[in-house]
């Protein structure tokens, strides 16, 4: 017994020390995240993909993801299986012995086949194209994938425009009537000196040459680079068999992706666009058709009017669909349907007011399971398709991020404060009945997700570390809306002591924050083992809330979503802990449009940092590939000569009035917003003399802070904490 007491008295302080270590900006490294969890037929196994950031053992301070997919038979510790640097796609069970996964070859995704009795992995393609998207028939005996070609690819290919004919919608090019200009003609050879036909060869060759990008499509911004070529999304089938040549199911100008097979492999079904006459950047609509895997033969399904339509998921016993149906313009949610697959496709709505995804069907085909975005977290759902009714199966302070169900087996990969990304597994026992499928009740659903048993271990470090729990609060605002938001202490409060207060404001503005949303998790902890407390919104315009709350910002975009995260910062600056003479603000994407209106109208902050963000809405028109959001929240600039409703809720209106020192962030190649926004912001805050800086990020996105370059990722969180310890270092 003494000897036990010295034990614990000589143990203690290292467990007290070892769970109050400070969360560091290079944990960010060490995070790893699972997906793609997939169920074996029988139930029996299960495989997941796991991420990973590695050291780079040539460049220091850099990083390279990896994913490699790992299998558990639920009993003994899962086994990894694919190595190597090359990162594999998502599994798919052949068979309960054969599994079939994409990786990369010389640039292109080829089909791969693994044996789980042993073995190296066997190539089983080497097209040109590659193979994309891939659904397995109901045999198992073949593939249907999707592939994508550029426009100039596609006109002189022979297996996808074998007619070698030209877009029947007109490619806009001003002066030509048709599109004959798109053949070219062998027989003329470049001559900036010759002919009008001489020089027109000579240009088109420059184009080739990269020495010039010549713009007629009106979605010309891609995510890092002008894109002035269309591209195309084709279906093909092929044999799993090694050395099997694919075969081509859809050509021709219109996109066709590929949404599953009926449960006799007979029909394939597909959405595609519903007006080959229109350019595919103007075509905003989009029906279900069914293809033959035989002869490619295709016909109509489900065509919506003046809506976009997209098939999700059929039911195993290939009777009923989920179709998602949009609107094609203005602020949406998708709504969710069921329809029958044989017969009328009539779709039944289903009440749901949130933004679905991830279905899957039970294999009775009695209900369908689903994820969605909700009051801070992603919780599990399901619907009974006999009903019609939609039951909650987990909490809102978690996030179910994907997941798969056999027999009596649920398997599922879970965000939560205190354990950020792991995979867990459950069963209803008693229930199954010799592997056939059953109905599992709501109560022992609910029961065995809670009590559901954890497989991974891949994030147990955090453990150890001096964790900050938001803590929910609420309030009513002018619109009688109830806002929910959340508050962090800093990670190791020390009583009497005052600590510095961050609002940070997310993006969208459609994206939804809380304690089961999975990409601020390090963000916020990093900031709270700083010595900062953290609170965060979800103001009007928000996602997660329903389709009123996020129309609740249309052509108000500053003022009210603005009055909503700064009430939010009001009640967190009363907590004791809270400094209020040193209160901070930051936000991304729309969030840097939010940030950058703030401290144009509200002074009570010492420095902010405004990320990739929009501040005036009309060159936002020209400027970013998100620009749709313009005419959808407010109108045309040309529209807007009386209300001046862009130039009201344009940041920029209100550069003179900014007092606080505002740092801004925007990668160089992000033209989701552009960079032109923020360097116009910047410009003209130095010319008036005010507090500034501008950072650039080279070759970085707009999804930087979320999958970009890793030691990029690092320089941003370290950026943002050292501006902000210029103005409120601590006392």
């Amino acid at each position: 017994m003494k000897f036990r007491f010295l034990l614990v008295l000589t143990v203690l302080p290292y467990l007290s020390w070892s769970q109050n270590e400070k969360i560091t900006v290079t944990d960010l490294t060490r995070l790893k995240a699972a997906s793609g969890v997939s169920l074996s037929p029988d139930g029996s196994k299960a495989i997941y993909a796991v991420q990973t950031t590695q050291a780079d053992d040539e460049k220091k301070w850099e990083y390279n993801y990896r994913t490699h997919l790992w299998i558990t038979d639920f009993k003994n510790p899962a086994r990894q299986l694919t190595q190597g640097e090359e990162s594999v796609g998502r599994g798919i069970w052949k068979d309960e012995k054969t599994l079939l996964f994409m990786r990369p070859v010389k640039g292109k995704l080829q089909l791969f086949q693994l044996s789980l009795d042993g073995g190296e992995p066997k190539q089983l393609t080497n097209w040109k194209y590659g193979i994309g998207a891939a659904y397995l028939s109901p045999d198992h005996s073949k593939i249907a994938f999707s592939v994508s070609l550029g426009l100039n690819e596609l006109l002189k290919d022979s297996l996808f425009n074998p007619t070698k004919t030209v877009p029947q919608w007109s490619f806009e090019k001003p002066g030509f009537r048709d599109n004959n200009f798109l053949k070219p003609d062998s027989k003329v050879k470049p001559n900036p000196d010759g002919s009008i036909a001489e020089i027109r060869a000579f240009l088109d060759q420059d184009v080739v040459d990269k020495k010039a990008k010549v713009i007629n499509r009106l979605n010309f911004q891609g995510e890092a680079t002008t894109q002035p070529e269309l591209t195309f999304s084709h279906i093909c089938l092929v044999e799993l068999k090694e050395g099997a040549q694919p075969k081509v199911l859809t050509t021709g100008f219109k996109s066709v992706q590929p949404a599953g097979w009926s449960t006799d492999g007979k029909v394939l079904f597909a959405t595609t666009g519903q007006q080959a006459a229109i350019h595919p950047d103007r075509e905003q609509t989009s029906k279900i058709i069914q293809i033959s895997p035989e002869t490619g033969e295709q016909k109509d399904f489900f065509v919506p009017q003046n809506q976009r339509a997209m098939a999700s998921s059929i039911s195993k016993d290939g009777k009923k669909m989920i179709v998602l149906t949009s609107p094609a313009e203005g602020v949406n949610l998708a709504q969710v349907n069921i329809i029958n697959t044989t017969g009328e496709a009539k779709p039944t709505p289903i009440s749901f007011d949130r933004a679905a995804s991830g279905f899957v069907w039970s294999n009775d085909s009695k209900y369908v399971y689903f994820t969605a975005a909700s009051n801070g977290g992603e919780p599990l759902y399901r619907i009974n398709a006999a009903t019609n009714q939609v039951e909650t199966l987990s909490d809102f302070d978690s996030g179910i991020l994907d997941f798969d169900l056999k027999g009596d087996k649920l398997i599922f990969v879970k965000t939560q404060v205190t354990a950020p990304n792991e995979v867990y597994w459950t069963s209803v026992a008693g229930t199954a009945k010799k592997g056939k499928a059953t109905e599992w009740s709501t109560a022992e659903l609910k029961k065995a997700i809670q009590s559901a048993q954890k497989l991974t271990n891949l994030n147990d470090w955090v453990s150890k570390k001096a964790i900050s729990i938001p803590e929910k609060r609420t309030f009513q605002n002018e619109k009688g809306q109830t806002i929910e938001y959340w508050i962090m202490k800093p990670a190791q409060l020390q009583a009497g002591k005052k600590y510095p207060l961050l609002l940070n404001m997310h993006g969208g503005p459609t994206a939804m924050w809380g304690p089961g949303e999975a990409s601020m998790w390090h963000e916020f902890q990093f900031f709270c083992s700083q010595g900062y407390g953290v609170v965060y919104a979800n103001p009007r315009g928000s996602g997660g809330y329903g389709i009123d709350f996020q129309r609740g910002n249309i052509k108000d975009w500053g003022t009210g979503p603005a009055s909503d995260v700064l009430r939010a910062a009001t009640e967190a600056a009363k907590e004791s802990w809270a400094d209020t003479s040193r209160q901070v603000i930051t936000g991304g994407s729309y969030a840097g449009y939010l940030t950058a209106w703030i401290v144009g109208h509200d002074h009570r902050f010492k420095a902010a940092f405004s990320q990739r963000g929009v501040y005036d809405l009309t060159t936002f028109l020209g400027e970013g590939n998100a620009w749709r959001l313009v005419p959808n929240y407010f109108q045309y600039p040309w529209l807007d000569k009386k209300d001046r409703v862009l130039e009201a809720n344009s940041p920029y209106t209100f550069v003179d009035q900014i007092r606080t020192p505002l740092l801004i962030k925007h990668g160089e190649n992000d033209l989701r917003t552009g960079v032109i926004q923020s360097e116009m912001m910047y410009k003209s805050m130095k010319i008036m003399g005010k507090d500034v800086e501008y950072v650039r990020m080279p070759g970085a996105t707009h999804e930087l802070s979320r999958s970009g370059n890793v030691r990029q990722r690092i320089d941003r969180m370290l950026r943002i904490y050292e501006f902000f310890e210029r103005y409120i270092g601590a006392k």
